[in-house]
């Protein structure tokens, strides 16, 4: 009989030696703000970079015959250099790989591979890998076993056994090693599909291979899910000069709005000292200003902030961002009225965030005013509407709904901000209490019974 336990820990160690190599370089409020997702990941939400990354992946999606509505990009509190897939429909960028990509083409790069990797389905096929090496394994344990009983010992079993889930292991990472190579290869050509130069993707693997020479001299490179670093470079950097857009510069705007993305992740996930140091008080540039500003709102001087961020906005005044995070300051710190009027500029010049749109709903809740409940149960019906995945504003929404006393639509409110959050049980408790008091049949009721016969995926 194969050893059960052995098999599960075989199965965990492939899985975490795989996840653990793979993943580097390959493989309260609702603006800028943390959450944690359901698997388990710390989550950052932020309008500014989701839009940038929206539009670096848009035409790479395209080109991959991928639905840029089906592929969601998740940017990851963590501040290593880091992206992943985690399923079909995922691709997880750490805060650090933004920070440290010092070009757009850089992390376009990065996101290429990512999306190379969803494109070649490697997750479903690795775990189908998996399942065989398993059973390849089995038999290897079968074999030591065999070998014990014959050889009346267990030194013979124990040494077959361990070169069981040696090999499978090694197969397993070898497999991973051949998608990494797949999805380089595939990067490559939706890069030169989309009239983009591989430039960038090449600087970050040399930059890999610089800090890898330090390390691998004694490394065995069959333990290493990727292709080692001279290999993957030569490959890369052939097929790369051979596109005609290798040496096409970064857009400029695009390269502006990269700029302002790095100093706001790296001033809202890094101590002040580290932030002054990437942007000294001589660096004059939008970007230090846009730190600088967050350094302040972050360590306790708003008035110095709200100052730096209107001298921002007299230098660009129809940046969204720059209006959104104005109201950010006002609302955290007490003063929701005063945030209405930049909120509002930000979602004129950016109507379809809708993290903005449930920013300002929060603001108009927050004023306690009633004669703007209606303002907020519109702007945030409609910010949810725009960007769901939002738990707060489906909070904001029961307390709008809840000043109207209709307690029906605020107990769906809260069923729905449970569920976001993943809380199902609590979910599901708001939800009856809702269809209880709703038209049956109604589309309120109707999402109601949506989560009420909601069953987790096994």
């Amino acid at each position: 009989m194969v050893n059960h336990t052995m098999m599960t820990s075989f199965y965990r160690t492939s899985i975490a030696v795989i996840t653990a190599t793979a993943i580097a370089v390959s493989s309260s409020l609702p603006s800028f703000a943390a959450e944690r997702g359901r698997g388990g990941i710390a989550l950052l939400r932020d309008a500014e970079a989701e839009a940038l990354i929206a539009d670096y992946t848009r035409p790479l999606l395209k080109a991959a015959g991928l639905g840029s509505a089906t592929v969601q990009v998740k940017l990851v509190n963590d501040d290593t250099f880091n992206a992943f897939v985690a399923d079909s429909r995922h691709i997880f960028v750490n805060a650090g790989a933004i920070i440290d990509s010092t070009t757009p083409n850089q992390l376009i790069g990065v996101l290429a591979h990512e999306i190379g990797h969803l494109a070649a389905n490697h997750l479903a096929q690795l775990r189908t890998e998996i399942r065989r090496m398993q059973i390849l394994s089995a038999i290897a344990l079968l074999g030591g076993v065999a070998a014990g009983v014959a050889g009346g010992g267990g030194q013979a079993a124990g040494a077959v056994a361990t070169g069981g889930l040696q090999f499978g292991q090694r197969g397993l990472l070898m497999y991973a090693r051949e998608n990494e190579t797949a999805a380089d290869q595939l990067a490559l050509k939706y890069l030169d599909q989309t009239g983009q130069s591989a430039k960038g993707m090449l600087e970050t693997f040399k930059r890999f291979a610089d800090q890898q020479m330090f390390m691998s001299a004694h490394i065995d490179p069959y333990i290493q899910t990727h292709p080692m670093a001279a290999d993957r470079i030569a490959m890369i950097e052939e097929l790369a000069h051979k596109s005609k857009f290798f040496d096409k510069p970064d857009d400029p705007a695009l390269k502006e709005r990269h700029d302002l993305v790095r100093a706001k992740f790296a001033a809202f996930t890094r101590n002040s000292q580290s932030v002054l140091r990437l942007y000294p008080p001589s660096d004059t540039s939008l970007a230090a200003d846009y730190a600088r500003a967050i350094v302040a709102y972050r360590f306790a001087d708003p008035k110095s902030a709200l100052v730096r961020m209107d001298a921002l906005i007299q230098r660009s005044p129809n940046n969204p961002y720059f209006w959104e995070l104005k109201g950010q300051i006002l609302l955290e710190t007490g003063k929701p009225r005063d945030a209405l009027a930049p909120l509002r500029k930000a979602v004129a010049l950016a109507p379809s965030a809708g993290l903005i749109r449930v920013l300002l709903g929060q603001a108009l809740v927050g004023t306690g005013d009633n004669q703007l409940t209606d303002e907020a149960i519109a702007a945030l019906t409609k910010g949810i509407g725009d960007d769901p995945d939002q738990p707060v504003g489906y909070r904001q929404l029961a307390i709008a709904y809840a000043r109207k006393n209709n307690i029906p639509l605020a107990d769906l409110a809260s069923a729905q901000g449970s569920f976001a959050s993943g809380d199902i049980q609590t979910a599901k408790k708001y939800a009856i209490r809702a269809q209880e008091s709703l038209k049956a049949g109604s589309p309120a009721w109707l999402r109601a019974d949506d989560i009420i016969t909601y069953k987790a995926p096994n």
